[in-house]
């Protein structure tokens, strides 16, 4: 726009005392629909290509006056096919869930109140004994993500020395994200062993030293490499860190907590299987296979849990009530596995028969073609 067309741009106040406009001053905040004007005169300021005398301003301060008032996070329907999808917000959340966290937001609660001693008590205790009654660990805390569960345990027992790790672990998690960058920000040195396709256990025993701090694993779970390849598990590593001393960490991820191969769902380890592997620590999600709010669950020895807890790391990291609840409540689906299948909508879908996915297809099929979509 040229200097006069710039100089011919209404004012606020004439905007404001349009018609169209006073109408919206019934119907919102004043200072919303000043607001409001402002930001379609600098937009028009920059991008207009037609003459201000032209322009609708009446109309063009409703829509942004509507695009204001929506929330900005709101719900889709996932079309995608995946059931699990990162842009989507990953799993819904169970009914169960959702009235637990009704109940905590709605009032007062003992986050970190302990109700028998009368004393101050640890959020970190909610959920521990539940995720150890179902992967058999020793001790767990959830912090808010399965990211910040790697950055935290790195960070205490890692910082300022290496942390080996195979190149073909070294993954892109989403977001253009990646764990080696992840893992740099905890004060771990990396220390890539092996090469893409191929790692054996000697590799890992060459690169240990006395400046080792961690043996890092983490499970692939989301792609594959095929041919000629070769990996060694957590399993398969974890002699390896007992005769040593050095923790091994596993990142497992997923946070499958049932055993779906009856549902021809195989080839995924679940959060017990993780644990019996023999790692120091086990992390994984909340939101993934679990079926529960984003967390960063982490399972493992306890000694080495009430040092993640001391770690000051923690305290950024840590999440909220509202995160607990839901997740609690998750977790108390599997105490029946049978219910926790029906119940928690990512693995209902997940388990779901083709018969029952041809049934529901046809009923969406009658509606959009009574509706004149075909």
């Amino acid at each position: 726009m040229t200097g006069d067309r710039r100089r011919a741009l209404p004012a606020v106040g004439t905007l404001l005392e349009l018609d169209a406009v006073r109408t919206l001053l019934t119907q919102a905040p004043r200072d919303l629909v000043t607001d409001v004007v402002r930001s379609v005169i600098d937009d028009a300021r920059h991008r207009l290509v037609d003459t201000p005398e032209n322009v609708d301003w009446g109309q063009l301060i409703a829509e942004r006056l509507a695009q204001r008032r929506t929330p900005s996070l709101r719900p889709v329907i996932n079309a995608t096919g995946v059931v699990l999808h990162t842009n989507l917000g990953r799993a819904p959340l169970a009914r169960a869930a959702l009235d637990a966290m009704r109940d905590m937001a709605s009032g007062f609660s003992n986050l970190e109140y302990d109700i028998d001693s009368g004393e101050r008590g640890s959020r970190h205790r909610h959920c521990a004994d539940l995720l150890c009654e179902l992967t058999g660990a020793d001790d767990a805390m959830v912090v808010n993500n399965c990211a910040a569960a790697l950055v935290l345990a790195l960070n205490t027992v890692a910082d300022g020395r290496d942390a080996v790790i195979s190149r073909g672990e070294l993954v892109e998690i989403g977001g253009s994200f990646r764990v080696p960058d992840i893992m740099s920000k905890s004060g771990a040195r990396l220390v890539e062993v092996g090469t893409t396709n191929r790692t054996h256990l000697d590799d890992y025993r060459r690169a240990l030293t006395p400046e080792t701090g961690a043996i890092v694993s983490v499970h692939r779970s989301n792609f594959a490499v095929e041919g000629f390849v070769a990996s060694v598990s957590a399993t398969a590593l974890a002699p390896l860190a007992v005769e040593t001393g050095v923790p091994l960490l596993y990142d497992f991820g997923s946070g499958l907590m049932l055993d779906l191969s009856a549902w021809g769902l195989t080839g995924e380890p679940t959060a017990r299987d993780a644990v019996r592997s023999g790692a120091a620590l086990v992390m994984m999600s909340g939101d993934k296979l679990l079926g529960g709010p984003q967390a960063g669950i982490i399972v493992g020895r306890a000694a080495m849990i009430d040092a993640l807890r001391r770690n000051p790391l923690a305290r950024a990291l840590r999440v909220d009530k509202l995160t607990l609840s839901a997740l609690e409540a998750t977790l108390m689906l599997y105490r029946e596995p049978e219910r926790a299948v029906r119940e928690i909508p990512a693995l209902a879908m997940l388990t779901a028969s083709v018969e029952s996915l041809v049934a529901r297809a046809e009923v969406l099929l009658m509606e959009l073609q009574s509706r004149g979509i075909t």
